[in-house]
């Protein structure tokens, strides 16, 4: 597969908060597998890619800023394979995922959409929202602040000004959900899945597992989690997939985020297999 020429696009470090090293080490053991089969593969940065024309016919990344984006949705116009997709990863900005899953029928938190200089009080105390997430809307997140914790309406409410003076426009807050945190990494249509408690040893970029406390290990259905993943990355248009969810009581759960391309830390090795078998794939298709 010599003839196969490869842009490998990085991520920025401003999009890994806490992750840069895990983040460049999925992605490079990523572009050694491709390299170990046969693939010409160009690795830019982000500020690289954005001001350098790309010649390869097939982009795989990890890019988020939005001038990134914007020029992978044109490759991609332009018949490019390009993985993720610069539309997927666009839908996986916390607004349009959430309205997204929503539509798809996704076990998501009951949420309010709002813009940052709303008063969003009385809606929260209509639906009787007490504790929830407040998330930045726009983009992914940037800051440990953009994913906040709030005890009750009026903390939400004072979190929002914040946003505002901060610049940014619209947030969703998330109905707060007790349960089992469990975060989780696949490759959309593949076997390979992996989950695990956070909570036991595992750095989370803001520190946000212990807000649940030590899991329970309630009993949950790993294929029908799996599953609702497969319909989370047809409804956002994302191959390459991570994750959190909330295990309740009753077995049953809700997923609370889901993100475009994870650092696969504690996985990294049979993850990369995973992406690189299925990249390889997707190219060999590509090329008919």
């Amino acid at each position: 597969m010599s003839e196969i020429k490869v842009a490998g696009v990085m991520r920025a470090g401003a999009f890994s908060p806490n992750h840069i090293g895990n983040d460049a080490a999925i992605f490079n053991e990523v572009m050694e597998q491709l390299r170990k089969r046969g693939c010409n593969v160009t690795v830019y940065s982000e500020s690289q890619f954005q001001t350098q024309d790309i010649p390869e016919p097939i982009v795989i990344n990890m890019a988020r800023e939005s001038d990134s984006l914007m020029k992978l949705r044109a490759l991609e116009k332009e018949g490019r394979l390009v993985i993720n997709s610069g539309f997927g990863i666009t839908n996986c900005t916390r607004e349009l995922m959430t309205r997204l899953l929503m539509a798809a029928s996704v076990p998501y938190p009951e949420s309010v959409i709002a813009g940052t200089d709303e008063n969003v009080i009385p809606e929260l105390a209509r639906r009787g929202i007490v504790e929830c997430w407040v998330k930045r809307g726009e983009s992914h997140s940037l800051h440990r602040e953009d994913v906040s914790f709030c005890r009750h309406p009026e903390e939400a409410q004072d979190m929002l000004h914040e946003y505002f003076y901060r610049g940014i426009k619209r947030a969703v807050i998330n109905r707060h959900l007790k349960g089992d945190l469990v975060k989780f990494y696949g490759v959309r249509g593949e076997k390979f899945f992996y989950w695990f408690y956070p909570f036991f040893g595992h750095k989370e970029k803001y520190g946000l597992d212990k807000i649940n406390g030590e899991p329970e290990e309630i009993a949950f259905s790993v294929e029908d989690l799996q599953a609702q993943c497969e319909v989370a990355c047809e409804a956002l248009d994302v191959d390459i997939y991570g994750g959190d969810c909330i295990i309740d009581a009753d077995g049953s759960f809700s997923i609370i985020d889901f993100n475009d391309w994870p650092s696969f830390a504690p996985c990294r090795k049979e993850a990369a297999q995973a992406i690189s078998a299925y990249i390889l794939a997707k190219i060999k298709n590509f090329m008919k």
